[in-house]
């Protein structure tokens, strides 16, 4: 009697785990259908951007000394030319003042050395002299003059070292951060702070080879022009910045390690809302002649694959495989796995199985 009781069970069981399947007096239940079609598609595809302004530099100093003023604070936008921070350099201001010694120094020299000429040139026309007397002179005059010039040289270059003891703006923009304090030394080569042109920005993304292959044929028809393409921008707290922005340039060679191509964006900046460093998700339009687009919710994922289940002409369920492309909202683009014309369950594909007979409702998607 114990063993009936456990084969019982275990018959119990078996019959649980089988497909239900309508009986002959039940009817199919009915189940949201839906028929592929494909149709013309304008396709966003979405790239992750990094921004960077027009320009952006580093200031650092070109000589050493104290940090004395600071004209300018962090965040301020600034003019080409502008005065940005002055040095204190007692080293260079001794070396433009020995400078300008050794230029009178050397300018004196070079008048003796003139009037020594004519006095010689005085002695060989009265033959108190030989005429070598005056060839001798001259050349010594010329060494003289040689000397004044290397003495200005000299003096110029010392200028412009104590020069660098102002830095000037190289161009408009707005200052970054300032890391150093008045009265800090300031060694050759240290950074003062950076410079960024924001009036405009680029958006930089990349495309992988089979994208940019398509991009491309699209230009070669006609359909597509990289120098008017416009793009979006979205930021990054979700929403769309207010510019349209524009394709300038493409790089002329793929990344070896990601197998993908970079791209170049322009958009204007007239707020400086962007900033340099920031990021972004870039929208590109592509159009597709024949696109096959379902609904994400009539798509099963079991390990890492896709299915969906396709009915056929007898309203039998058939799971079928299919290659997903992208994204465009709560829909898939279909690469492969379906054809215009067939039908699928829309909705209910968690529950639903394989062979199981629907009632199939039509929709409209």
């Amino acid at each position: 009697m114990k063993y009936v009781y456990l084969i019982l069970i275990v018959a119990s069981a078996l019959s649980s785990c089988t497909t239900s399947q309508p009986s002959k007096d039940e009817k199919p239940p009915e189940i949201p259908v839906i028929r592929i079609k494909s149709s013309k598609t304008i396709f966003k595809n979405q790239k992750v951007a990094e921004i960077q302004a027009l320009k952006n530099v580093e200031l650092r100093s070109r000589i050493r000394g104290f940090l004395d003023e600071i004209l300018i604070d962090e965040g301020q936008e600034v003019r080409k030319g502008q005065p940005l921070f002055r040095l204190t350099s007692p080293e260079y201001s001794a070396e433009l003042t020995k400078a300008y010694a050794s230029l009178e120094k050397s300018k004196a020299e070079e008048q003796a050395a003139c009037l020594e000429v004519e006095r010689v040139q005085i002695l060989v026309s009265r033959n108190v002299v030989a005429k070598t007397e005056v060839v001798l002179a001259e050349s010594k005059a010329r060494i003289a003059i040689a000397a004044v010039a290397e003495s200005e040289a000299e003096v110029k270059n010392a200028k412009a070292f104590l020069s660098y003891a102002t830095i000037l703006a190289p161009f408009d923009g707005v200052i970054n951060r300032i890391p150093l304090k008045i009265g800090s030394l300031i060694n050759e080569g240290d950074l003062l702070t950076s410079i960024s042109d924001i009036t405009s920005i680029y958006a930089y993304f990349h495309m992988p080879e089979a994208e940019y292959l398509k991009y491309l044929q699209a230009k070669i028809k006609g359909e597509s022009d990289t120098d008017k393409e416009h793009v979006h921008l979205d930021l990054v707290d979700g929403s769309e910045y207010n510019h349209v922005g524009v394709i300038e340039t493409v790089a002329s060679e793929f990344n070896g390690s990601t197998g993908a191509i970079a791209f170049r964006a322009k958009f204007p900046n007239p707020a400086k809302l962007l900033k340099h460093g920031s990021s972004g998700t870039i929208k590109l339009e592509t159009e597709l002649d024949k696109a096959i687009l379902i609904p994400q919710k009539a798509v099963l994922e079991i390990q890492d694959k896709n299915y969906v289940l396709l009915v056929d002409p007898g309203n039998v369920l058939k799971m079928t495989p299919i290659e997903v492309g992208q994204r465009s909202g709560t829909y898939y683009l279909i690469k492969a796995g379906l054809s215009e014309g067939d039908r699928i369950v829309l909705e209910g594909v968690q529950v639903l199985r394989e062979g199981n007979i629907i009632n199939p409702m039509e929709k409209i998607y």
